[in-house]
This record gives structure tokens, C-alpha cells and sequence, in this order.
């Protein structure tokens, strides 16, 4: 779920929701949001190969302590490397091939000094061994933390969620977007009775004969830092296929039929993106839904679940057009995730609108399939009703920071426009799967988004993602008439914008391609027979 904010008005209701609060600081950051958020030698001279992950939990005493053995591999010689890990908890030591490791703190990130220089190209493995109490959300998932909360059963309900805020809120790793593991083992250690669900595929338990079950799980692709996860509870599980692809749904024992009927709706999701976006991702990991205490999260092959069992987003419907209550907003929404934000992944946070514009209009690409063309463009229309146009989507680089929340509804409306721009549905749906198939398992940019689908498309179209990524106000049309000719031109804050679009003159279609200047247009006629499709285009129409 990311960084959302959700705001509309529903029978005269105001609901705002956000997925982890936005970081974005207009400026003013410090030295703790650079040493987060930018690249510097002591993170970039290694690449971490795996993370084994040991932790044992304390409800009780929201209490956890262990030890993530870090494999990397030293890219350049390099004798000082740094790993983050919240200033709140504790460093108990860092080992090194048998022996303790020095290490200076500041603020949330950790820098270890070795004896001697590590040479470039070698495969190391470190010992992080650490304890505390972890920051604890004070309204998961939209700040970041643990959750120590009770069922319905007065039983201990565990998880973490941590976008944005980072992993290493309540374990050691290299926090940035841009270096992922290309493994991971999970193992957490939870109280005798309760289950624990990680990410990836069950490996097995064990009584640690000291009141503890530890729980066992692998991963065997790469995975974001914030998306490796701990859910303990009173779990049960049900099974079911799609394809190749293990379905598994772990969720509190008393929901089990709830979950058994709302889950349905996997199926014809899987449909729906394998057609459009390609295979499942993590077939190797499978695909999992966890209850959560808290509304959801896209954790990879492990998918934060906490929509109440309800169609719509928590029974109401984002759009305001009864469209979105036909459907289950969490489920739909981080499971297409699991193809924009953990299989393609934004190198810097400043980025997130590579994971959150594609993953709303995911949701309007599984309307289309399962309802019709009509009713995806009639919610998508009626996302827009929650979009600020106040700032740019992208936000500043280097400091851990992201832009506008209209990340998600007007950048998914920004693509339904390049749809729109495009005008060839066969070639629109050839390029989302050519673009997640080729990104698959990668991170990458802004401009490597631009350019992958301007050279697919042969379409000039950097000023029309340069115009709603870094600008707040939409495009504008502007029509005049003079002389009995119509005349057009685009309203911009980006030079040499050029937008074509489709206009309706007396019902006839006619293919238009205005610029920044005052252009004549191939038709003469009244301002009034003169129609724009604002279904199909999200921009501001003016006549004069």
C-alpha cells in the first residue's frame, strides 16, 4: 500500500488513509536524512547477497532480540562499510570471523570499521547481533512500527510494517531501495501456540524447549528490505492453486470461512494480471495472504491483509461511483504490487510513483477485465476527485523522501492519458507486459521508465511525463475561435509540450495534435459542438 492518502466524500462521509506517512520535507533535511536516504562509498562499495535472519519475539514485553548474519560481497576495497539500524535499539555486537568488530553510531545508521582493508570482489559474511524494543505504530500501516495487539480470542497479534519508515526500525540491514538481497531466510521465534508467517516458502518449525516455537521461511528471489515481514498469531492455513502458483491464505482461526469466500477473488485476479502484466513474479516463493491487525501491506509472497473480509476499501468505495465496491480494494491493490514495487522496484524512494501510479491503474486494468472498459475509465474518473494538484509527484532525491501522494491517483490517471495519447488498445497492453517482463527482478528510474516506453511507442512523450510528474497543474487546452476557425493550443509549464488527443466535432472523431503555440485546428465549427473525452484524458479544458 505505500504511501497513500485516500480522500473522498461518500454519502456525505470525508474518509483520508495513508499507508505510511509521507516523508516529504520541503527542503528542510538534516544529516539523518542524508546519511538514510543518499549513496555514499561506505554503502555502495558492497552488495549484499543474502540476509539470515534469526529474531525472537516478546509480546508481552514488546521485547526482540537476534541476529541477521549479512552475506556480501565487497564490490571495492573498502575498510569502513556502513548498515542502518534504529538509534532506539541496541548494537550488542558484530562479529567477523570469530572475532568483535568496532563500530561508530549516528543517528540510525551503524559504521563498521574492519582490522584491516577488505579486498574488492570478496564474498564476506557479517554477524549483526541486536535487541530492544522496537518503535511501536501508533495507527499501522500508515506510521511506520510494530503492532503488539490481541485477537477476538484475547491471543497475541503480532507484525511490523515499516514502508518508508525502513526495515531497519526493527532489524540491521543496508536500508536503501537501491541494493536488495537476492535471498533471505526468516526465522522468528514466537511464543508456544502461536504461528509466525514470513515471506516465502515454509522450511519448518522448532521447540526451543524454553516456551518458543521458531518458525522457518526462504526466499528465493529478491526481496525490498521493508518488504521482508514477521506476522505471529493464531494462525490457520488454507491452500489452493492457480496455474503453477501456490495459493496460500494464513488467517486468524475464526475467520477461516470468511477468508475461504472472500479469497475467491484470487482467481480471476490472476487472470486478469497474468494476461496484462505477465506471470506471477516470486513463482518460486508462491503468493500469500496474511491477516494483519492493520488494513494491508504489499510484503512480498506475503501480502498484508486487513480489508474486514469486505469488498470496496474497508466496505466503502474510493471512487465514489459504486465501481470499487465490486471488488476487494486490498486485495487487488497490494497484490499488483507484487508485479510494480516488489518485482520492478524504484532505486530512491523520490521514484515511488514507478510502484504506486502502475499499481492504481492496476486496479482500474482489473475493472476492465472482469467489467468493461467503460466502468474501468468511470473509476478511474472518479479517483480523481481525491487529487491535489499542489505538488510535484516526484520528490527529492538522496534524502529518503517522497513526493505528492497523487502518486497514486493522478499518476494513474497520467497513464490512462499516455493510453489515450497512444490510441492503439492492442499496442498499449503489448507495452505494460513488455515492460514488466523486461523489469522484471530489477530497480530502476524515472528516465528509465520514459525512455523504455518512448522507444516502444516511437511517441514524443518526456514532456507529457516531465509535465505531471515534476509540475502540480494538469495540462491545459485552451480553444479559441476566431474568423469562423478554431484554433488550439497546450497550457504547460514544460516547454515544447505536445500532447495529441482525439476531439469530438458534431460526433465525428478527429485526431488533433496541439502544441504550446496557437495552432489552427482541421475543422471549422462552434466552440459548443467542439467535445474532449475527459474519461480518456486527464487534463483542464478551456474555451474562449
Amino acid at each position: 500500500m505505500k504511501k497513500l492518502i485516500f480522500a473522498f466524500i461518500l454519502l456525505g462521509i470525508t474518509f483520508s488513509s495513508q499507508s505510511q506517512i509521507l516523508s516529504n520535507k520541503e527542503g528542510n533535511y538534516t544529516k539523518a536524512d542524508s546519511l538514510r536516504g543518499s549513496l555514499r562509498p561506505e554503502r555502495t562499495n558492497f552488495d549484499v547477497l543474502k540476509y539470515d535472519l534469526h529474531v525472537k519475539v516478546d509480546p508481552e514485553k514488546k521485547y526482540i532480540s537476534g541476529v541477521n548474519s549479512i552475506t556480501l560481497n565487497v564490490l571495492n576495497p573498502a575498510q569502513r562499510l556502513q548498515l542502518d539500524l534504529f538509534e532506539n535499539m541496541n548494537v550488542d555486537s558484530i562479529v567477523f570471523q570469530g572475532k568483535q568488530l568496532s563500530y561508530q553510531r549516528e543517528f540510525n545508521a551503524v559504521f563498521i570499521d574492519f582490522p584491516l582493508p577488505l579486498d574488492g570482489n570478496k564474498e564476506i559474511k557479517v554477524d549483526f547481533y541486536y535487541s530492544g524494543n522496537p518503535i511501536v505504530a501508533k495507527n499501522a500501516p500508515w506510521d511506520g512500527g510494530f503492532i503488539f495487539t490481541e485477537d477476538e480470542n484475547e491471543k497475541p497479534w503480532v507484525s511490523v510494517a515499516v514502508q518508508g519508515t525502513g526495515a531497519s526500525l526493527w532489524y540491521p540491514n543496508l536500508d536503501h531501495q537501491s541494493d536488495e538481497p537476492e535471498e533471505a531466510e526468516i526465522h522468528v521465534a514466537a511464543p508456544n501456540g502461536l504461528m509466525n508467517v514470513s515471506n516465502g516458502r515454509f522450511t519448518g518449525k522448532k521447540d526451543l524447549q524454553n516456551g518458543y516455537t521458531e518458525w522457518s521461511w526462504k526466499v528465493s528471489n529478491p526481496i525490498n528490505n521493508y518488504n521482508i515481514i514477521l506476522n505471529i498469531g493464531d494462525y490457520v492455513h488454507l491452500h489452493d492453486t492457480y496455474q503453477d502458483l501456490d495459493l496460500d491464505y494464513y488467517v486468524l482461526s475464526y475467520n477461516k470461512e470468511k477468508a475461504r469466500e472472500q479469497f475467491k477473488e484470487v482467481s480471476p485476479m490472476m487472470d486478469c494480471f497474468y494476461e496484462k502484466f505477465g506471470a506471477y513474479p516470486f513463482v518460486e516463493d508462491s503468493y500469500k495472504l496474511v491477516e494483519t491487525p492493520y488494513l494491508g501491506m504489499e510484503h512480498q509472497s506475503a501480502v498484508g491483509y486487513g480489508n474486514g473480509f469486505k469488498n470496496g476499501y474497508l466496505g466503502k468505495d474510493l471512487s465514489g461511483t459504486g465501481v470499487g465496491l465490486k471488488w476487494d480494494f486490498i486485495i487487488i491493490h497490494e497484490s499488483a504490487h507484487e508485479w510494480f514495487g516488489n518485482s520492478i522496484t524504484a532505486k530512491d524512494i523520490a521514484d515511488m510513483w514507478i510502484h504506486e501510479a502502475f499499481t492504481t491503474y492496476a486496479e482500474s486494468v482489473y475493472v476492465e477485465c472482469r467489467w468493461g472498459k467503460e466502468d474501468a475509465l468511470t473509476y478511474l474518473f472518479g479517483l480523481r476527485g481525491s487529487v491535489m494538484n499542489n505538488s510535484e509527484i516526484i520528490g527529492d532525491y538522496g534524502v529518503n523522501t517522497e513526493g505528492s501522494s497523487d502518486m497514486y491517483y493522478k499518476g494513474a490517471n497520467m497513464l490512462n492519458t499516455i493510453r489515450g495519447v497512444i490510441n492503439d488498445d492492442e499496442k498499449w497492453w503489448a507495452l505494460l507486459k513488455e515492460y514488466t517482463e523486461n523489469y522484471k527482478h530489477q530497480i530502476i528510474d524515472t528516465p528509465t521508465v520514459i525512455n523504455y516506453f518512448e522507444k516502444h511507442t516511437k511517441a514524443s512523450l518526456t514532456p507529457i511525463f516531465n509535465q505531471y510528474l515534476n509540475y502540480a497543474r494538469l495540462p491545459e487546452l485552451q480553444l479559441k475561435k476566431k474568423n469562423n476557425k478554431v484554433y488550439a493550443r497546450w497550457e504547460t509549464d514544460v516547454e515544447d509540450f505536445a500532447m495529441p488527443l482525439i476531439l469530438k466535432v458534431n460526433g465525428k472523431e478527429v485526431r488533433v495534435a496541439p502544441t504550446n503555440q496557437w495552432k489552427k485546428m482541421p475543422f471549422k465549427n462552434s466552440l459548443e459542438k467542439v467535445e474532449v473525452d475527459l474519461k480518456k484524458y486527464y487534463i483542464l479544458v478551456t474555451k474562449a
